[in-house]
């Protein structure tokens, strides 16, 4: 690369690591899961808000603010937060949980699979930095908290999109019976899907936002958002590009997802933000396998097997293929 062309790039600082997801000048709403766990709450007194040292960091200083009665915090003690989470169940309280996703999963698997899952408590565990959305390396970055949690009976998770997945989603879990995993966008979070007449997020359900002739591209979390993007982008060179988006993780919506890889062959993608290991890209070929529906092709666009890089987010989305350009790119090689 010319000195010339190396200085015409800005340069990415540290502060790039914890950057919002959202794009240069994409719409966004801020804090989109505490406004709406305090709206919710405001006619629930039964809903209590409890986390490990990162109330700011999940927005759920929102709900301190507002119900500091019912706000509980836990010091970083991952263990204990989801042990007084299923407690607090067992007396008639719905707990919505918070931390950071690695913390809450790979600290605390042991006490959401023993004291939370197996006694089926109503605790809503929320957990913010899913997958690659901190340039933090591996300490921080949740990339297989899916496949951890997938392993978990009677657990439902969910992968929102964005903040009207998020707002949408809040009250869905907290009158769900029984414990969910959320993954969390928190801060400044984007907002895409009100662009898409009629949707609405609905507990264990998918939904098909565009259809296209060529590809079908099945994704959850912010990948959902990419992929609408990369559509656009495919159109420009004629290739059609259908999104179904799947925000519930499990139960799967396994007859959504079928159906649509059974209406027309076409090459299949499925688009996470998490490894290609044990996540939405392998619950949706064992649904296929199962059904035994065959697509034209099949492809995962996740996040490698592997440790990741430290470094600033969008160096870090091209590097591991999840950024617009990347996805893009990867669609376009798998199609020849």
């Amino acid at each position: 690369m010319s000195q010339a062309v190396a200085e015409k790039k800005p340069r990415l600082t540290t502060s790039a690591m914890i950057a919002s997801i959202a794009s240069e000048g994409q719409r966004t709403k801020a804090a989109p899961f505490g406004k709406a766990l305090v709206e919710y709450a405001a006619s629930r007194p039964e809903v209590v808000g409890l986390t490990a040292d990162l109330a700011k960091y999940t927005d759920l200083h929102l709900f301190a603010q507002a119900y500091p009665e019912r706000f509980f915090q836990m010091g970083m003690a991952e263990q204990l937060l989801m042990g007084a989470a299923g407690g607090m169940a067992k007396e008639g309280c719905v707990p919505f949980a918070t931390t950071y996703a690695v913390f809450g999963t790979r600290r605390a698997y042991d006490f959401i699979h023993q004291v939370i899952a197996e006694e089926n408590l109503n605790v809503k565990i929320c957990c913010a930095l899913p997958g690659l959305t901190t340039g933090y390396g591996p300490s921080h970055q949740a990339t297989e908290d899916l496949a951890m949690m997938r392993g978990v009976p009677g657990l439902t998770i969910v992968d929102p999109c964005d903040a009207l997945d998020i707002e949408q989603a809040v009250p869905q879990i907290a009158e769900h019976a029984g414990p969910v995993y959320m993954r969390l966008l928190r801060g400044q979070v984007p907002l895409v899907l009100d662009e898409i007449e009629g949707y609405r997020f609905e507990l264990g359900k998918a939904r098909m936002l565009r259809e296209g002739a060529d590809v079908l591209v099945i994704s959850s979390g912010i990948m959902t958002m990419r992929a609408l993007e990369v559509a656009v982008d495919l159109q420009r060179d004629n290739v059609g590009v259908a999104v179904l988006h799947s925000p519930t993780i499990k139960p799967l919506d396994e007859a959504s997802i079928v159906a649509a890889v059974g209406a027309k062959p076409r090459l299949v993608v499925v688009a996470e933000n998490h490894s290609v290991v044990g996540g939405l890209g392998e619950a949706v070929a064992s649904a296929l396998l199962r059904h035994r529906v065959q697509p034209a092709g099949f492809q995962l666009a996740g996040l490698p097997d592997a440790f990741l890089d430290a470094g600033a987010l969008p160096t870090l989305h091209d590097r591991y293929g999840i950024s617009r350009e990347a996805l893009g790119a990867r669609i376009k090689g798998w199609l020849g």
